[in-house]
C-alpha cells in the first residue's frame, strides 16, 4: 500500500487544495464515559471540495460526523481529545445551533424529513443563516431538483425514497450553507439515482463553492466525485489520498468494491468478513 497514505494526515494543505476551512485534529469520541467511538482521527475540508469518508458500519463515520456539527450530546456521547476547527475558531463545547451559524448544515442519516408537512413547508421550516439569500437558494433547489416542483404540495411522507433524498438535500441548501455535510447519501435509492445524486452535489459545490463532506458506504460512487477520500475501520483511519487513487488502489478493489483475487466479483458478506481482519495485522 505505499502508493496511499496509511494513517492520518497533518498536513496545513495539500497540492492543490484551497484554505482549509474545517479541520479535524486527533479527535477522540466516548460514548456513555467508557466506550470510544473514534480515536485520533484527523481530517481536513478544503474550500471547494468534496472529502469523502469512508467505511462499513460502525466504523465511527457517523460518529465523526456528530462530533464535527455538535450533535454528540444528544447521544450520550462526547468528544473526549482533540479540536474541531471552522476557519481557524475552535468548536468542541459549542452548541449545534451555533456551529450552524458557521455556516456547516448536516444532512443526517434518518429523519431527514417532516412526513407530516408538505415539501414546500418542508422548505420554509429551515432558516437561512444571517447573510444567506434565501430567494437564490430556493431557486437552486428547484433548478437542481426539478421533480420536486409537481411534487410541492404533497406530504414527505408520501415520497419515494429518492424524492426524499431530494428534498433533504434542498431543505438544507436554504439554509444557504458554506459547507455541507452528508450523512449515507445512497441510502434506501436505487443504485442508478446514486451516480444521478452525486453528481448532482459536484453540480452545487461548482455553482456555489460549496465544500462538501461525504459520509458513505458505497465507495464506489464517493470516490468517483471525491477530490480526497479517507477510509476509517474501527475508529481511525487506516488509508487515504485522492479519490482516483484510492478508486484504483487494488485492497479498496478488493474490500470496498467487490473485487476478488484476479477482479472477480465478491459477496457483500465476503468483503464485510475480510474488512473486519484485514487491519488486525
Amino acid at each position: 500500500m505505499s502508493d496511499v497514505v496509511l494513517a492520518p494526515a497533518e498536513e496545513e494543505h495539500r497540492e492543490g487544495a484551497g484554505e482549509i476551512i474545517v479541520e479535524a485534529r486527533s479527535l477522540q469520541v466516548t460514548y456513555n464515559r467508557v466506550a470510544v467511538a473514534i480515536d485520533g482521527v484527523s481530517l481536513a475540508l478544503p474550500e471547494r471540495s468534496i472529502v469523502a469518508l469512508l467505511g462499513s458500519n460502525g466504523a465511527g463515520k457517523s460518529s465523526t460526523l456528530r462530533a464535527l456539527t455538535g450533535f454528540l450530546p444528544g447521544e450520550n456521547a462526547a468528544v473526549t481529545a482533540g479540536e474541531v476547527y471552522i476557519y481557524g475558531r475552535p468548536q468542541v463545547g459549542r452548541l449545534p445551533h451555533h456551529i450552524a451559524a458557521e455556516g456547516m448544515i448536516l444532512v443526517p442519516e434518518r429523519r431527514k424529513v417532516f412526513s407530516t408537512l408538505t415539501v414546500d413547508e418542508n422548505l420554509a421550516a429551515v432558516p437561512t443563516r444571517r447573510g444567506g439569500d434565501r430567494d437564490t437558494m430556493l431557486e437552486l433547489v428547484f433548478d437542481t431538483f426539478p421533480a420536486l416542483v409537481a411534487l410541492r404540495k404533497r406530504h414527505a411522507g408520501l415520497l419515494s425514497g429518492g424524492e426524499r433524498q431530494m428534498l433533504a438535500i434542498g431543505k438544507a441548501l436554504v439554509a444557504d450553507p458554506r459547507i455541507l455535510l452528508i450523512d449515507e447519501l445512497s441510502l434506501g435509492i436505487a443504485p442508478a439515482l446514486v451516480i444521478s445524486m452525486m453528481r448532482t452535489l459536484q453540480e452545487i459545490r461548482d455553482a456555489r463553492g460549496i465544500s462538501i463532506l461525504l459520509v458513505e458506504q458505497n465507495a464506489a460512487a464517493a470516490l468517483q466525485i471525491a477530490d480526497h477520500a479517507h477510509i476509517l475501520q474501527r475508529g481511525r483511519i487506516v488509508l487515504e489520498g485522492r479519490g482516483d487513487e484510492l478508486l484504483g488502489h487494488p485492497e479498496v478493489q478488493r474490500l470496498y468494491l467487490g473485487r476478488g483475487e484476479g477482479g472477480a466479483q465478491r459477496t457483500f458478506g465476503q468483503r464485510r468478513s475480510r474488512r473486519e481482519h484485514l487491519w488486525d495485522v
